[in-house]
C-alpha cells in the first residue's frame, strides 16, 4: 500500500472492491477523513454522513488518470461543492443559508439620506470645509513654493492704508521676467487674518480674487513683527480709478475689448458695459459667498481689473469673515465702510455667540447661515457700486453721503427716494439708463438697496435676474453659460401672472372683453383681511423662536468664548503661517 504526504497528514491509498455507484467526476467513490482528531460539522455536511471514515479509498490508478485523480482531489473535492454535485444526499434548507450583506432601499432612508447630503453641502458646506481644511490644505503646503524677505526687491510704492503698506516688488533672480512682477503688503493688523482668507479663495475660488502666491510672518529684532503678503501683478486700475474719469464707463470697454467699438456712443452702450462689470462683480461675490467667506468691504476700490484675465476682481480680504469656521467673527465687532455698509453693519445677530471649536462652528455653519443671511451685507454694498455707475453726479464721496442721508430719511425705499430727486437735472440721465428694456435696472437696484437683508437677492439670485440676460461685451464661457441657465431655472418668476393680472384690472371698466366683471369687482372689494395668525402658526415667528433656542445652546457651550477671545493675542490658524527670523 501506497503512502502520499500531502502536507496537513498523510493519505494512504488502497484498492478495494468496485463501488456500485460512481461519482460524478472520477467514477470512482472517494471517502476522506482528516488524519488529526474526529470529524467536524462542516465535514458531515460535506459528505452528507453523520461518522465519516477516517481513510481515503481510490482506485489504483496509472499514468495520466492518477494525476487527473489527485488534482480533482484537491481542486474539486478539496473546495467544498454542493451536495447536489456531491450526491450525499444532505438536506439544505433555506434559512441555514448565509444571509446577504448587500443594503435594502426604502423611502424614509432615501429621504433621510438625501436630506444628509443636502445639509453638508448647503452654504457655505459642512462637507467641502472638512475637506478643505484637512486635506487640500495640508497637500498645498506641502508642495506650494516658500519665499523669504530677501527673495524679493522693493520697488515703487503703491498706497498706504490703515492696516499696511503695498509696494511693487519683483524677485530678486527673476528681476525683469512676467512671473517675478508681484504686489507685496507689509499688514501689521490683521494680516493673519488675510493671510488665510487669501489661502481659502486660491483654494476655493481663485477667479474672484486677486491671485495670491505666499504669505509669512517677517521678524526682526529693530522693529515690530510684520505681516508679507504676495499676489501676482493683476494691474494697477481700481474700478473707483476707473469712475473717476470722464470717459467712464468707455474707458472700462477699452480695457475689457482691447479697442473701442464702432457704436455711437449713447444710453444703450453704457448699459452695456455697466452690466458687464455688475456681472463680474457678482460672479465673484457668488464664489466668495459659495465658500462661506464675506467680504464686508465692498467698494469701488476694492474691485481691480485684472489686464491678464480682462475682468475685475475683488482684493483686500483683512476685514473678510470666515463663516464656514468662524475666522475673524466677534459679534459685537464690525469692520466697515460708512459709505458703503448696509443699514444692520452687522452680518449677523449681535446676539448671536463667539464662534466655537472648528468641527463644532463648521457644523452648524449651514444653520446659522441661513438664519441670518450674512451674505446679503455685500449685496448691499454692491448694489450702491452699481447705483454710482448709472448716476455719475453721485461718484464722490460728498455726494454718496448726501444720498445715504436722504435714503435714511426716505426709510430706505428707493422708490420715494426717486420721487423726490427725479426732478433734478443731473440724476435724468440715470434714471433713463435703468429704465431701459422696461426697467429691468431699476428693478435690480431696487433688489438689492433694501433695508431688511432678507429682502435683498443673493449673488446667485441677482445673476438670474433679467437684467443680465443679454450677453454684454464679452461672450460667456461654456460653464459660466450653464450656470447662468441653471441659476434663472431655479428662481421662481411671477412676473407673467402678475401682469395677467394688471391687464384684467386694466380691461374692467372699458369697452374691452376679458375684464374683471362688475360682481367680481365688488367681491373683491368686500374681501376683508384675514386676521393675524398667532405666533405659534406665525412662519417668521417659529423661525425667530428657533434661531433663539439655537442661539442659547451654543451661548450655554461657549459662555466665556467673548472674553478669551479679546484677551488671546494669537489665534490656532496663525500658527501655521511660516515666520521669517
Amino acid at each position: 500500500m501506497a503512502t502520499i504526504g500531502i502536507g496537513v497528514g498523510v493519505t494512504k491509498l488502497q484498492q478495494p472492491h468496485r463501488p456500485k455507484s460512481k461519482s460524478l467526476f472520477l467514477g470512482q467513490r472517494l471517502r476522506i477523513s482528516p488524519f488529526w482528531g474526529e470529524p467536524q460539522c462542516s465535514e458531515r455536511r460535506l459528505f452528507g454522513v453523520s461518522n465519516p471514515p477516517r481513510v481515503v479509498q481510490v482506485f489504483a490508478l496509472g499514468g495520466g488518470e492518477w494525476l487527473d485523480t489527485v488534482h480533482n482531489l484537491f481542486v474539486g473535492v478539496g473546495v467544498g461543492l454542493p451536495c447536489s454535485v456531491m450526491q450525499c444526499g444532505d438536506v439544505i434548507y433555506r434559512s441555514t443559508l448565509p444571509k446577504s450583506n448587500g443594503l435594502t432601499l426604502t423611502v424614509p432612508g432615501v429621504i433621510l439620506a438625501l436630506g444628509t447630503l443636502s445639509y453638508l453641502w448647503a452654504t457655505p458646506g459642512v462637507a467641502p470645509g472638512f475637506f478643505d481644511m484637512f486635506v487640500l490644505a495640508f497637500v498645498e503646503r506641502l508642495f506650494r513654493p516658500t519665499y523669504k524677505k530677501d527673495d524679493f526687491v522693493l520697488g515703487k510704492k503703491l498706497g498706504e492704508g490703515s492696516f499696511g503698506v503695498v509696494y511693487r516688488v519683483s524677485l530678486a533672480n527673476k528681476p525683469s521676467s512676467k512671473e517675478g512682477d508681484l504686489v507685496l503688503k507689509k499688514a501689521t493688523e490683521y494680516g493673519a487674518v488675510e493671510i488665510w482668507m487669501n489661502e481659502r479663495v486660491r483654494r476655493a475660488c481663485a477667479s474672484s480674487c486677486a491671485d495670491f502666491v505666499y504669505g509669512f510672518l517677517e521678524s526682526s529684532s529693530k522693529k515690530a513683527a510684520e505681516y508679507w503678503l504676495i499676489w501676482r501683478f493683476e494691474g494697477d486700475a481700481t474700478l473707483a480709478d476707473l469712475m473717476q474719469s470722464r470717459d467712464f464707463p468707455y474707458n472700462v470697454e477699452t480695457l475689457i475689448l482691447g479697442e473701442v467699438q464702432d457704436l455711437p456712443k449713447g444710453l444703450e452702450r453704457e448699459n452695456r458695459i455697466i452690466q458687464t462689470i455688475m456681472r463680474q462683480i457678482l460672479f465673484a461675490l457668488d464664489g466668495l459667498h459659495s465658500t462661506g467667506i464675506v467680504h464686508r468691504d465692498i467698494k469701488p476700490q476694492n474691485v481691480i481689473f485684472s489686464e491678464e484675465s480682462r475682468t475685475f476682481k475683488i482684493i483686500d480680504l483683512g476685514a473678510a469673515t470666515d463663516l464656514r469656521v468662524g475666522i475673524n467673527y466677534i459679534p459685537k465687532e464690525f469692520l466697515l465702510d460708512p459709505r458703503y455698509a448696509a443699514p444692520e453693519q452687522y452680518i449677523m445677530s449681535t446676539q448671536t455667540p463667539s464662534a466655537p471649536s472648528v468641527p463644532v462652528a463648521t457644523a452648524l455653519s449651514p444653520v446659522l447661515w441661513q438664519l441670518n443671511l450674512p451674505d446679503r451685507f455685500d449685496i448691499y454694498s454692491a448694489g450702491l457700486i452699481f447705483l454710482q455707475m448709472a448716476f455719475p453726479s453721485l461718484r464722490s464721496d460728498n455726494s454718496l453721503i448726501q444720498f445715504n442721508r436722504q435714503l435714511k430719511r426716505c426709510d430706505y425705499d428707493l422708490v420715494a427716494w426717486r420721487k423726490t430727486a427725479e426732478a433734478r437735472s443731473e440724476l435724468r440721465k440715470g434714471f433713463e439708463l435703468l429704465d431701459l428694456d422696461g426697467g429691468i435696472g431699476w428693478e435690480l437696484l431696487k433688489s438689492m438697496v433694501r433695508y431688511k437683508a432678507r429682502q435683498r437677492l443673493s449673488a446667485k439670485a441677482a445673476l438670474a435676474h433679467p437684467y443680465f440676460v443679454r450677453e454684454g461685451l464679452l461672450a460667456l464661457s461654456f460653464m459660466q453659460t450653464l450656470r447662468l441657465q441653471l441659476l434663472r431655472a431655479t428662481q421662481q418668476d411671477y412676473s407673467e401672472a402678475a401682469r395677467w393680472i394688471i391687464q384684467l384690472m386694466a380691461k374692467s371698466g372699458t369697452q374691452k372683453d376679458g375684464g374683471f366683471t362688475e360682481a367680481q369687482l365688488q367681491e373683491l372689494r368686500e374681501i376683508e383681511p384675514k386676521k393675524k395668525a398667532s405666533a405659534p402658526r406665525n412662519a417668521l415667528a417659529s423661525a425667530l423662536k428657533l434661531q433663539r433656542k439655537i442661539i442659547r445652546t451654543i451661548r450655554t457651550l461657549n459662555e466665556s468664548m467673548d472674553e478669551l477671545t479679546r484677551r488671546r493675542k494669537s489665534f490656532w490658524w496663525s500658527r501655521w503661517i511660516p515666520r521669517e527670523e
